[in-house]
């Protein structure tokens, strides 16, 4: 039967992935049974239950619907063996999962995801698997609906909603465990199954098909033998603890003794402490009756001395209100004084202002007499001043005689001062000159250290990355004397790139052992380098020499005008600068010349670029290829790898540049000092100039200076004839000016005489007021005095009573305190008799209190002696008796539990025997089946293999399991079955064989495996494949789920065998138009006509 297989990326809604399922009405002769597919708009109903060979629990039908790769699906198995067999991602795995999550199975145990919402196809909310197991009672349909949002699912039975636990229970009393490995071995899970450890694949065997009790058995043994352990150690436990407590009350017993002796004095000890309280308080009692009486008698001298107060308070109270009326009496007189001196004060105010303003005028009389003085006197002065200055000039020498001078003077002053300019003038330029020179010296220093900057980064990046070059080149530039020819740096340090990112592509070809590599252009000059750095230094350095003739002008073999049509703009060559012997030897190893670099336009078009153009090596914009010819094939093959980023390359220094800049500085600092020597030679002559200027200007000042003295002269005296004339007219009348004071100061006095007689009135009633007020303030005196008297008594009758009222407060609060001690003392001496507030005190108290001292000083005494002989017990517990009694209690208990744990011992002990014989014999049973039928099939393999039970202690049930030996090989020997010791296909092999074991063992319904011949050779898979067919096809065994993407040819099959073809693609007929019956006409008429043909 054939289908189409293509596969679409993007199927269309109504392209379904379908398995063709076995139908039995089938009429085909052939080996292979198969139906057509069967896809449905909604899972059907439930078929007539099939009456076949059946067992009970086996799957009759599978149905899908939005089910990982299915839209609809439903496959109906055979009740022997089902091969499941397509290409990969058909969806043959999808079955396997909708097996074991529609039998109530954890989504992680496929391992592929742990949510069931995963198992939905994407792009759909909700999904179905529906599972019909066989009943000879009636088949039961198990449905589990998958809903994604809320990552839920539904279960329903015979279409009958239900919960999962009821599922479970249906599922688990068909014995149906998808859980285990021996049962259900997913592809995810086929691995796994070498990694069971001994225990757990024993634990898989009996679940699988062991009886029913036998694994309840197992679980029984292991939980009686983990209480039989406990038992033991707490029967050992307590054993040895009712030892230890017995030996230690012997060891306390004689310290229990001395214990009861040291009680007896401390009980005579309590009796004293008990008396006491007693005795304290009668002697408290008895001062406190005496404190009360004391107190009784200073109250009644408080009484009286309180009445002896009341006449002089009242005394007082008079005194004090006659006070009150002298005082604001006292007051008026004051109000009265102070506005009769606040009259007085404002006449003494006018007084002083007219003894002033006679003081003004007085003052205003002197200063002009002292300005006529004074004018007098500058007029004086004036006049000797001009006839001083007549006599001056009539001595000053002409004008006419000097005039000479000064011409012949200025003459030459004029030419100095031309020669001083143009000195000036030169010196002007010179300093330009140099100024610009120094700019010029500036610029070009920056530029240089700018270069030196980069330089240090790259030699920086040398440093960090290979410090051993890095030290070798400093000892190089210290000792290049010692070199014949020249030497050149690492090359990386030689390189500088015209643009720093193309530095991509020259560190991508260019190995990092030659780019720090230092380039030679002698052999004897490299190998005294390598002696000195790499054998005395020890340093790890690469040195290459370059070719004895130089490649670094060599043209490549094609134009670069020819390439320029494929998007290349540049070959490596031209992308950088360096020293002849660098170029050369990079020419030679590398071809850099020969190798071009294109642009993203060459990665476009580079098919075309690498069939036409040949080129060994191309670079794009962000990657190299390299083009191989095959010697045998003449095949092109190309290789292409991504561009690291640059890490040496990417800082540029131009060595020419830099060069020329320091010629440049030289010839700048040669023009300075040529500068500097004319401008000192100006200077001088400049400073002689200016000190000629100097003595002319001070020849010609003097000359000046004399001929405008006569003419100055007579401007001064014409200006003091003046100032002489000015002061003559500024005259002032003496007389007249002493007249008009001495009026207006006789007026002023008749005022003042006027304000005197006012002001003496106001100072007699003045002098009244004061005397009565004097009176009123004697009176006041008087009775303050009195006042002052009376409270001086009243103080020290008051002090008096205070310190009475304070002895009556001490005796008060002495009574009081005394009282509640009394108080006190009762209540203690009450409690530590344990007596209440009504009670007496008992006659065995008052008995044994008449034989005990009756003073505190002999009960001390008592008290020291007793405690002191009961201190000579030391080393004593007060709760050693009380552990010793608790010990002795605890050791009756522990005698007891212990008799009764042995007997509890001895009754899990007869279980375990019990349950061993019940369990351990049809065990063993068992695996020896399992061992005879695996070694057979290990046997018909030319191979070796054996399953026995293990247990390295046989009490230790828990430890018990099934060991798996295996050899593949007649040389060596059985080893254990690992994840580690046996190849992926020796283990595939292990694994069916023993699988194909429990089969006929089985008590299981069915069993599905997975892919488990994708690790086998060829010849195992044959083998492998026969015995499954032979075992899972005979009478009486369960149903076998075989999956697999492909088969050798010529295989066996069994007309038991029911196959499964799983198909995939977007040519698969639509659900509603597929006919299983129609196809089968179809089929036989094609077989009918083909002979005719």
């Amino acid at each position: 039967m054939a289908a189409p297989s293509g596969k679409t990326s993007t199927p269309s809604p109504q392209t379904s992935k379908r398995v063709l399922p076995r139908d039995p009405s089938s009429e085909i002769p052939s080996k292979r049974r198969t139906s057509a597919p069967s896809t449905l708009p909604s899972l059907p109903p439930a078929p007539p239950q099939p009456s076949g060979p059946f067992v009970e629990g086996s799957i009759v039908r599978i149905a899908m619907e939005n089910f990982l790769t299915y839209d609809i699906c439903e496959v109906s198995p055979g009740p022997h063996l089902n091969m499941i067999i397509g290409a990969n991602g058909t969806g043959k795995s999808s079955i396997v999962c909708a097996i074991c999550l529609g039998l109530a199975g954890k989504p992680a145990f496929m391992g592929r995801a742990d949510k069931v919402g995963f198992f939905v196809k994407r792009g759909c909310s909700k999904g179905t698997v529906e599972i019909e197991l066989f009943k000879a009672s009636g088949n039961l349909v198990i449905t589990r609906e998958i809903d994604v949002t809320k990552n839920q699912s539904f279960w329903y039975i015979n279409k009958k909603s239900t919960t999962q636990k009821v599922v479970e229970e249906q599922i688990a009393a068909l014995n149906i465990q998808v859980g285990n490995l021996c049962q259900f071995l997913p592809q995810d899970k086929v691995g796994e199954f070498a990694k069971l450890s001994k225990i757990e694949l024993l634990e898989a065997t009996e679940k699988s098909i062991g009886p029913p009790e036998m694994h309840k058995y197992h679980c029984e043994l292991k939980n009686f033998r983990e209480k039989e352990k406990q038992l033991e150690t707490s029967c050992k436990e307590k054993n040895e603890y009712l030892e230890k407590m017995i030996q230690r009350n012997e060891r306390y017993k004689q310290d229990v003794e001395r214990f009861y002796e040291r009680k007896r004095h401390l009980d005579l000890i309590e009796m004293l402490e008990a008396k006491r309280p007693w005795v304290e308080y009668e002697n408290v009692r008895q001062e406190y009756e005496e404190v009360k009486l004391a107190r009784d008698h200073a109250k009644e001298e408080v009484r009286k001395l309180k009445e002896g107060q009341i006449p002089v308070t009242r005394r007082m109270e008079e005194l004090e209100g006659q006070r009150h009326v002298l005082e604001v009496r006292i007051k008026e007189k004051a109000m009265d004084i102070k506005e009769a001196s606040q009259k007085c004060k404002q006449k003494q105010d006018v007084l002083e202002r007219k003894d002033k303003h006679i003081e003004e005028l007085q003052q205003a009389l002197t200063v002009k007499q002292n300005e006529e003085h004074d004018r007098q006197r500058r007029i004086s002065n004036t006049r000797r001043l001009i006839e001083d200055l007549q006599n001056e000039l009539k001595s000053t020498e002409s004008c006419e005689s000097l005039q000479p001078q000064i011409d012949g003077i200025t003459s030459e002053l004029r030419r100095v001062q031309e020669e001083k300019a143009s000195c000036e003038g030169e010196l002007m330029d010179k300093r330009r000159e140099k100024e610009m020179l120094e700019k010029e010296k500036k610029s070009v220093h920056e530029h240089m250290v700018r270069f030196d900057n980069l330089m240090n980064q790259k030699e920086d990046k040398l440093r960090q990355k290979y410090r051993d070059t890095y030290e070798a080149v400093l000892w190089l530039r210290s000792n290049r004397d010692k070199f014949k020819q020249r030497v050149c740096e690492p090359i990386m340090l030689m390189i500088n790139m015209k643009d720093n990112r193309n530095a991509k592509y020259i560190e991508n070809h260019i190995s990092a052992n030659d780019l720090r590599a230092f380039v030679f252009e002698s052999h004897e000059d490299m190998e005294v380098f390598m002696r000195e750095v790499r054998d005395n230094k020890k340093l790890r350095v690469n040195a290459v020499i370059a070719p004895n003739s130089s490649y670094a002008e060599k043209a490549p073999s094609r134009a670069l005008n020819e390439l320029r049509q494929y998007g290349f703009f540049s070959y490596l060559r031209e992308l950088f600068d360096a020293p002849d012997p660098v170029m050369s030897y990079l020419c030679c190893q590398y071809n850099i010349h020969e190798v071009p670099v294109g642009t993203d336009r060459t990665r476009e078009k580079i098919e075309w670029v690498i069939k036409e153009t040949r080129l060994k090596q191309i670079y794009t914009a962000e990657e190299r290829y390299v083009v191989k010819t095959s010697v045998y094939s003449n095949t092109v093959i190309s290789c292409n790898t991504s561009l690291k980023v640059a890490q040496l390359l990417t800082v540029t220094v131009d060595l020419e540049q830099r060069r020329q800049l320091e010629e440049q500085l030289k010839e700048i600092h040669r023009k300075v000092r040529a500068v500097d020597s004319g401008l000192m030679a100006l200077c001088e002559t400049n400073k002689q100039l200016e000190h000629k200027d100097h003595e002319l200007r001070q020849k010609k000042k003097e000359l000046l200076e004399r001929r405008t003295k006569k003419r100055q002269l007579g401007q001064k005296i014409s200006s003091k004839l003046g100032s002489l004339r000015l002061m003559e007219q500024d005259t002032c009348n003496l007389e007249e000016e002493e007249r008009k004071a001495s009026t207006k100061i006789k007026e002023i006095n008749v005022q003042k005489a006027k304000v005197v007689t006012e002001l003496a009135n106001l100072i007699k009633i003045c002098a009244s007021l004061h005397i009565q007020k004097v009176d009123l303030i004697l009176q006041n005196t008087t009775a303050i005095s009195e006042k002052n008297k009376l409270e001086s008594d009243y103080m020290a009758t008051s002090s008096q009573l205070r310190v009475t009222e304070q002895n009556f407060m001490e005796l008060d609060e002495n009574r009081n305190r005394l009282l509640q001690k009394c108080k006190e003392l009762m209540r203690r001496a009450r409690q530590v008799c344990n007596l209440g507030a009504a009670q007496t005190v008992p006659r065995q108290y008052q008995t044994a209190f008449q034989d005990l001292p009756n003073t505190l000083d002999e009960i001390d005494a008592l008290l020291t002696e007793e405690r002191s002989r009961a201190s000579c017990f030391t080393g004593l517990n007060p709760t050693i008796v009380h552990e010793y009694t608790k010990r002795e209690e605890e050791i009756e208990q522990l005698t007891e539990e212990l008799k009764r744990k042995k007997v509890e011992l001895d009754k899990y002990r007869e279980s375990i025997s019990q349950v061993k014989e019940r369990w351990l014999n049809p065990l063993k049973e068992l695996v020896e089946k399992i061992n005879e039928k695996f070694s057979n099939f290990f046997s018909s393999m030319q191979c070796a293999g054996e399953v026995d039970l293990h247990a390295e202690n046989e009490e230790d049930y828990d430890k018990y399991g099934i060991r798996i030996r295996v050899k593949f090989r007649s040389s060596t020997q059985l080893h254990e079955l690992t994840p580690h010791h046996q190849s992926g296909g020796e283990r595939s092999v292990s694994t069916m064989l023993y699988l194909m074991a429990l089969q006929e063992l089985n008590r299981c319904p069915f069993r599905v495996v997975d892919e488990i011949n994708q690790g086998m050779d060829p010849i195992n898979e044959r083998r492998v494949f026969e015995m499954v067919v032979n075992t899972a096809c005979k009478e009486n065994t369960s149903q076998y789920f075989f999956i697999t993407p492909k088969l050798l040819q010529n295989l066996p099959y069994s007309e038991k065998m029911t196959v499964l073809f799983v198909y995939n693609g977007p040519h698969m007929l639509e659900p509603n138009r597929w006919n299983l019956k129609a196809f089968q006409r179809r089929r036989r008429r094609i077989t009918f006509t083909q002979p005719s043909q």
